[in-house]
């Protein structure tokens, strides 16, 4: 499990190599948010083996044209949202779980501070 979490890391550090990240942006005002993602990913994947590869699909589709901007998890009631496009129907359920569950647990810590 130890080799497919960095390899999932190192995927989303090299997508997101375009963007102004800050090293430790979160740590004073939620110090703890990266182990909480990763604990969230990691329950995931006890749970559910597709969760790696679906979650890494996932990072694939929202940020290859136009940078990672988490487009691809809004909800449309028109079915008009980036979710809703045919290229985007197969993606896995697991995927959007994944990261649904992750920001459910840094909420729970730091409400209204994490996008």
């Amino acid at each position: 499990m130890g080799l497919i979490m960095r390899v999932l890391f190192m995927s989303m550090v090299l997508i997101n190599v375009g963007g102004q990240l800050v090293e430790n942006f979160y740590s004073s005002t939620c110090p703890h948010v990266e182990a909480m993602v990763k604990q969230a990913v990691s329950m995931k994947f006890i749970k559910t083996h597709n969760t790696l590869p679906a979650t890494l699909r996932l990072f694939f589709h929202d940020c290859f044209i136009e940078g990672c901007d988490a487009s691809i998890i809004i909800q449309s009631t028109t079915n008009e949202a980036e979710k809703d496009s045919p290229v985007n129907l197969s993606l896995a359920g697991d995927g959007f779980d994944t990261v649904i569950k992750a920001k459910e647990a840094v909420e729970a810590v730091c409400p209204g501070i994490v996008s």
